[in-house]
């Protein structure tokens, strides 16, 4: 499996390099921009500065789910094709509520949005001024629950109950953040961080609190790259990258990670979420290089 990953995609073997085999590989890193997923991602890139039309469209070949595409395969955080759309983006797409969204849009910040343009904005070198205002919209959003929920700040709505959806989002770009050793509000987002742990686990990272059944069938399928997206994967994933410790509520999704390895010990993708995309989506039943990857450091970072 380990020789599978390594002779594939350039950003694969670099991911199993650094995850799987404690190595952080600077050549195999830089070739990612020029070979490889990596390469076709940043071809695509228009010479207005963005991809797609502007910040979120289209959907998957937006700037936004590009760049957060590109920090998911371990792109350079140095690299200036990357670091000059987040800077663009920083400078025109703030709402008044310092979030980042499509600026023309009369709707509030949105938490999910924000939560993933943290992270990808904090891993592309984004300094830490230009994302004080995104760090204090984030901590307004926390449900009382503990999780975020992207209607949290809807007009004449009141969410009480936080989204697996927006709440790994959020999660996952509060984690890239204190990971850079940004300091400014680091030890309410490590609260934000652990509560929102606590709100997964609580659903033992895929049932509901209230009735105790599977929240959605999507919930048990893996998929790269996920986007906006819950899955128990990601939500594994999302935990282990930030220290959460080992604790019994993982074990239903531990133990699904785990059957879903095929014999070989690779792991398959499930459908794609549906939409236009620079690069061909997973072929469902056929054994993914990116799931292998992530599936592998999760059962690292908790083993049985």
């Amino acid at each position: 499996m380990l020789d599978w990953l390594l002779a594939g995609d350039v950003a694969a073997a670099y991911l199993a390099t650094r995850d799987l085999l404690g190595r952080d590989d600077a050549d195999l890193q830089r070739r990612i921009a020029t070979e490889g997923v990596g390469a076709a991602l940043l071809a695509a890139r228009g010479p207005n500065g963005h991809w797609g039309r502007g910040f979120y469209q289209p959907k998957w070949t937006s700037s936004h789910y590009t760049l957060l595409h590109l920090k998911e395969i371990g792109l350079s955080p140095t690299h200036p094709g990357a670091r000059d759309t987040v800077r663009l983006i920083l400078d025109t797409e703030k709402h008044r509520d310092g979030g980042v969204g499509p600026a023309a849009s009369p709707t509030p910040s949105d938490a999910c949005v924000n939560g993933m343009a943290l992270g990808y904005a904090s891993w592309f070198g984004a300094p830490e001024d230009r994302l004080r205002s995104i760090v204090d919209f984030l901590l307004t959003e926390r449900v009382v629950d503990g999780g975020f929920n992207c209607r949290h700040n809807r007009p004449r709505t009141h969410v009480t109950h936080s989204s697996m959806h927006t709440t790994v989002c959020v999660m996952e770009g509060m984690t890239t953040y204190l990971r850079s050793n940004r300091r400014y509000r680091r030890t309410e987002l490590e609260e934000a961080v652990a509560s929102s742990a606590e709100f997964l686990l609580r659903h033992r990272m895929l049932r509901s609190e209230r009735t105790g059944q599977v929240i959605s069938p999507e919930f048990t399928r893996l998929h790269f790259p996920a986007r906006w997206h819950y899955d128990v994967l990601r939500g594994m994933d999302c935990l282990a990258a930030g220290g959460t410790p080992r604790d019994h509520r993982m074990d239903e999704a531990l133990a699904l990670i785990r059957r879903r390895q095929r014999p070989d010990g690779r792991w398959s993708a499930n459908r794609s979420y549906p939409g236009v995309t620079y690069v061909p989506g997973e072929r469902p039943g056929e054994p993914s290089p990116w799931l292998t990857v992530i599936a592998e450091r999760v059962l690292l970072a908790y083993p049985r």
